[in-house]
């Protein structure tokens, strides 16, 4: 599995535990190629692993910051990208099973036993496997696309 990691400046060490986290796991984590700064904006780590996961469409992607909040807002402003904000494993699996997620944001006001828990659920949670589920993306995708003609 691939997944990409990236984090602005308040989620430096979570992102610097999480790759050691998943590399003995033996997942393949991928940085981004953006260096932090001291104090660094957000958004642009979002928009660019937004675009890098969006492209590859086997991997996932991780988002740190302060709480989440900020980069699940910046990264599903790209198109291909659904990205879930979560709090909890649970979060994490609806995230995944109800919506297709392929990017997590999480914060690093969490505590690292949680967000192994989060991330852990999030790498393994299937696929929504659900006729409805699966329409709904679908018809979230048209709309991105500008083919929706529902409203």
């Amino acid at each position: 599995m691939k997944v990409y990691i990236a984090c602005d400046y308040k989620g430096i060490d979570v992102k610097k535990y999480l790759i050691n986290y998943l590399s003995n796991k033996n997942v393949n984590v991928l940085e981004i190629g953006l260096e932090n700064k001291e104090v660094d904006d957000y958004h642009t780590f979002a928009f660019k692993l937004g675009e890098l996961v969006a492209k590859d469409k086997d991997s996932k992607g991780i988002l740190i910051c302060g709480n989440g909040i900020g980069m699940s807002i910046a990264a599903n402003k790209v198109k291909g990208i659904r990205c879930v904000r979560a709090l909890s494993k649970e979060d994490a699996f609806e995230g995944r099973s109800h919506n297709d997620c392929n990017v997590l944001a999480i914060g690093a006001n969490l505590d690292l036993k949680n967000i192994e828990e989060i991330v852990d659920t999030f790498l393994n949670s299937p696929s929504p496997d659900l006729d409805r589920r699966i329409k709904r993306i679908k018809d979230i995708i048209k709309y991105e696309n500008g083919e929706y003609n529902e409203l």
